[in-house]
């Protein structure tokens, strides 16, 4: 029986995050992509906190250009607030999407601004 879209989706979450596990020293990048707005958080899984968190709807995020130009602006903001808290390495959750479009400009924002993953 084949799965559907989102079963498949929620799959491969679960395998991914088998595998990166956020510590203090270095937490967890996850992501978060709706069909709008993309999402991004800084995660110590040991404690279960949120660090710190960048979206395309915080007002300090330039809404200007396509999604991905978006997307890279949030992982740049992402990467400054993890900066702030003395982070340089991070462990990526994709959050069952694929390493392309606006997660990859993301990654790539956040790597720009020098986040290490």
């Amino acid at each position: 029986m084949k799965l559907s879209k989102t079963d498949r989706k929620l799959r491969i979450r679960r395998r991914i995050r088998k595998i990166s596990f956020g510590t203090e020293a270095r937490p967890r990048l996850s992501v978060f992509r709706s069909n709008k707005e993309i999402y991004a958080q800084l995660i110590d899984d040991n404690k279960g906190v949120t660090l710190a968190a960048a979206s395309s709807r915080d007002k300090g995020i330039d809404a200007k250009g396509t999604k991905s130009d978006i997307a890279a602006s949030v992982g740049k903001a992402i990467a400054e607030k993890a900066q702030k808290l003395g982070i340089e390495a991070v462990s990526f959750d994709r959050g069952g999407n694929l390493y392309h479009g606006r997660v990859k400009s993301l990654a790539e924002g956040a790597r720009e601004a020098g986040l290490k993953f």
